[in-house]
């Protein structure tokens, strides 16, 4: 870490100025030698089964318009060719300069050679032990055979790393066990392709497939006689005979001509600094009061790479430098994030990388997932740039759907990774597309965890080493669930190629559905261990995308079955989170994130990063729900004022079920199967002798899948407490007063048809109080800072002119809005079917002062 942090120099802020049209430089770097990346080569072998799709290749730059991409997993030269690259279908370089395009998912549309290919190779291995080849692929079938992602070869044959030098790359593996350095090359104006290779000891004779005949013209020369050219009715292969010593040579190959035979070509020479400037940032911090605030820390957009950042996630050395990786490739380096100033140091560390969404720190080393797998970064000539992509572990299958993304990558208690892995199969179903995955410290095998996810986003405690994971709502998926993952059990999802709702095994229950209208797209979750956040000390916090949001996860460990609650810390911020980490320089919580098209998210920002601070102000967060026989336990850090925590009427509460089903999403529905909610009125309310709990006495409580709660309360010093929490009551324990800390009572459960409350006249106040305590804030904003996509925003609603789906426009004066809290559809707002058709009925519910506090406060927003 040290050499790292040596090597970052002064700060020096660079801006750029926009060339042309184009905001950022080409997607692919000229000066730099390779990048990630999926190859589809089936229009220039359409017939080919396995489909020759190479899903985890490295694309060489090989220079005179002359490209290769490396098989990582087959150790095979699957094409080389001459022209521009590959085309932009991937989702990084399509949408690199615009933004609003979008991927279509499945294998439809993949990267393609940009050029004429002139040499080929299929799906079998590139190395082979033995004096003959053979063209079929070695490793397991997958569901279904026609896809290639089975994952590497054998241990004896496997991909080692990418070694950077200034004027190209070595490639390092292993083939039948014997280590081999590989560098190739291009020259001249027929552009031959050279690859040049230092093969250590080989006790068995090894072949290496040149290139499958029927696609070009390719002419090859060998320099050394020690091996033999070998050309048969399929293909050309190298013979190499056993050796003691390490054996050097070169193949040269070009299209259509004679060749000469040539020496190996000089290894490149050693790396030098590409990026030698730092970016400085002035992070912004809120002047917001609340108890935890969301400061901005600016992205280096600003670069003299003219470099598009679209950053996913960062992780922390012990002394608070960060690194960061961005989903087109690059991997930063960043000081100053723990400092007083607020000024942040950004080097650029790395690039090349294919996707990479996830990365974390140990022992002082950096790894990152990608879609070619975990890359161990170092480096080794303490220049503060990476010149070694170690593959530290792709032991595990990846196929080239464009939606199998690399989620998640957490470090576990002893070394071990936990990977989560995208689903959604369009095209080809795979064994651990959507799964949850455990790493060994080694690298060198796996367990799987859980199946059956649709996108899973994964959190470990780093002490227990409990994996938890998110899912996002979708088909199969009826809404937000949150899941301990163990035990390799299968979470519902099924692809759109298999048969309706016919599930391979009973389905995993989560600890905790989430309302689509409040976590309408799930990811990472993160433990605040080490943390310097006041009373969020310890907790699981949970990450939501869609409107940016961190909730803390209160688990009921006294319940034999494992079940949770949700309550929102901070929402609303312009960051679009997919990834929150600990810094251990200053305990703050940092958020990264990016948004692409399809990804959908109310955050303004292509991509940002925030840092979650506490203020010291009172937190007025519950620490504990608690689902009961005879009611909901709340517990508070806070002293409560007694006047508010006991009257019913301060409370609202609801409760529904889901339907899980080849649909996408599910409506809310009642326990007799309508669609709905069940309005439940608390009957009573007591605190505790302590005053931070209070009990809310509950009639016919029952199991349920998805309940709420919302209070309207304050503390014992005035502050506010207004919030609404979500939970799923598998387990109803017996509520003991006294042991739970309240006086001795028999708690009130008389039913009530309503909750009133004094009569008082209408205001503005109470209308705000209403909008938090009945849960209306999760999809209706009252600002303009973001415009949440669940549902209309209340600012500058009233008086404007309203389309309705079943009815001309009508204006929304206060009969109209009268109506839509009451009875919400019969006046559907176009744009909103779905989710308006399902909002609850407030009719018997709010009292009449209510409802017009209601409209006093969606009049005042304007």
């Amino acid at each position: 870490m040290s050499r790292i942090a040596a090597s970052l120099v002064a700060s020096l802020v660079l801006p750029f100025t926009l060339l042309g049209e184009d905001k950022y430089a080409p997607w692919i770097q000229p000066e730099f030698p390779f990048f990630g990346s999926s190859l589809d080569l089936r229009g220039v072998q359409p017939d080919a089964k396995p489909f020759n799709v190479t899903p985890r290749g490295l694309v060489l730059n090989l220079g005179h318009e002359c490209w290769a991409c490396f098989d990582t997993d087959l150790l095979r030269v699957a094409a080389v060719w001459r022209g521009r690259g590959l085309t932009p279908e991937a989702l990084g370089p399509l949408t690199w300069q615009d933004t609003h395009l979008k991927t279509i998912g499945g294998q439809g549309k993949l990267p393609k050679p940009d050029g004429e290919v002139w040499l080929l190779n299929g799906i079998y291995p590139g190395w082979q032990t033995g004096t003959a080849p053979s063209f079929g692929d070695p490793r397991p079938t997958e569901m279904s055979p026609e896809e290639p992602g089975r994952g590497p070869l054998p241990a004896v044959s496997r991909f080692k790393a990418v070694r950077l030098g200034a004027n190209g790359v070595v490639l390092e593996y292993t083939a039948g066990g014997a280590a081999i350095e590989e560098w190739m090359t291009a020259s001249g104006e027929t552009a031959v392709v050279q690859r040049n290779f230092r093969i250590g000891p080989a006790a068995q004779p090894l072949t290496l497939v040149l290139a499958q005949k029927g696609v070009g013209q390719p002419t090859f020369a060998v320099s050394s006689s020690s091996v033999a050219l070998v050309e048969d009715d399929r293909a050309w292969s190298l013979r190499i005979p056993p050796h003691e010593a390490a054996l050097e040579f070169s193949v040269a190959m070009t299209s259509g001509a004679k060749l000469p035979a040539t020496a190996p070509a000089s290894r490149p020479s050693p790396n030098s600094q590409r990026w030698p400037q730092t970016v400085t940032t002035k992070a912004v911090l809120s002047s917001e009061e609340d108890a935890y605030v969301m400061d901005d820390i600016p992205l280096p957009m600003d670069n003299p790479w003219r470099r598009n950042i679209r950053f996913s996630d960062i992780a922390f050395f012990k002394d608070g430098t960060g690194v960061g990786t961005a989903f087109d490739g690059d991997v930063w380096t960043i000081r100053g994030l723990g400092g007083k100033s607020g000024d942040a140091q950004w080097r650029r560390f790395t690039s090349g990388l294919h996707e990479p969404m996830s990365l974390v720190v140990r022992d002082g080393e950096i790894f990152v997932f990608d879609r070619l797998g975990i890359w161990r970064l170092r480096d080794s000539d303490d220049d503060g740039e990476a010149d070694v992509h170690e593959l530290f572990s792709n032991v595990f299958p990846q196929s080239a759907e464009t939606r199998e993304f690399p989620n998640s990558l957490k470090l576990a208690p002893g070394g071990a990774f936990i990977v989560a892995k995208g689903g959604q199969q369009a095209s080809t179903l795979s064994r651990l597309n959507g799964s949850v995955l455990r790493v060994a410290p080694d690298g060198q095998s796996y367990t799987v965890l859980g199946v059956g996810f649709r996108q899973p986003f994964a959190g470990v405690h780093p002490r227990t080493g409990l994996v938890t994971a998110s899912d996002q709502e979708g088909h199969y998926t009826p809404t937000t669930p949150l899941y301990i993952v163990k035990d390799a059990e299968y979470h519902g999802y099924l692809s759109e190629l298999l048969p309706r709702e016919k599930y391979p095994a009973p389905i995993a229950d989560p600890l905790t559905w989430i309302p689509h209208s409040v976590n309408a797209s799930a990811v990472a979750q993160v433990w605040l261990v080490g943390a310097r956040l006041g009373p969020l000390n310890g907790s699981l916090i949970h990450v939501g995308f869609n409107r940016p949001e961190l909730f803390r996860v209160l688990l009921n460990e006294r319940a034999s079955r494992p079940q949770a609650a949700v309550v929102s810390v901070v929402r609303d911020f312009d960051v679009p989170a997919l990834n929150a980490t600990v810094n251990p320089a200053d305990g703050c919580l940092y958020v990264a994130g990016f948004q692409l098209a399809g990804w959908g998210t109310t955050a303004k920002r292509l991509s940002a990063l925030g840092r979650l601070r506490y203020t010291g102000a009172p937190c007025t967060l519950p620490r504990e729900l608690a689902a009961k026989d005879k009611g909901v336990l709340l517990r508070f850090d806070v002293a409560l004022d007694p006047d508010t925590a006991t009257d019913p009427a301060n409370y609202s509460l609801e409760r529904w079920h889901y339907r899980r089903s080849y649909q996408y999403g599910s409506p809310h529905l009642k326990a007799d199967g309508t669609p709905g909610q069940d309005w439940i009125m608390p009957s009573s309310a007591y605190l505790s002798k302590d005053g931070r709990s209070v009990f809310v006495g509950v009639p016919d409580m029952e199991p349920v899948m998805q309940m709420r709660i919302g209070w309207s309360l304050a503390a014992a010093g005035g502050e506010k407490l207004s919030e609404t929490a979500y939970f799923t009551p598998y387990e109803l324990t017996k509520f003991d007063p006294a042991a739970e800390g309240f006086a001795t009572t028999e708690v009130d459960l008389t039913p009530r048809a309503a909750v009133t409350r004094v009569s008082a006249p209408a205001t503005v106040e109470e209308g705000e109080r209403i909008y938090k305590m009945m849960g209306c804030m999760a999809c209706h904003a009252a600002d303009d800072s973001v415009q949440p996509k669940i549902g209309p925003s209340w600012k500058g609603l009233f008086g404007k002119e309203r389309p309705l789906v079943k009815a001309k426009s009508v204006i929304a004066d206060e009969a109209y809005l009268r109506e839509a809290i009451l009875t919400p559809a019969t006046q559907v707002v176009k744009g909103f079917e779905r989710v308006e058709a399902g909002m609850p009925q407030y009719a018997g519910v709010l009292t009449d002062e209510q409802v017009e506090s209601l409209i006093l406060f969606i009049k005042s927003l304007k």
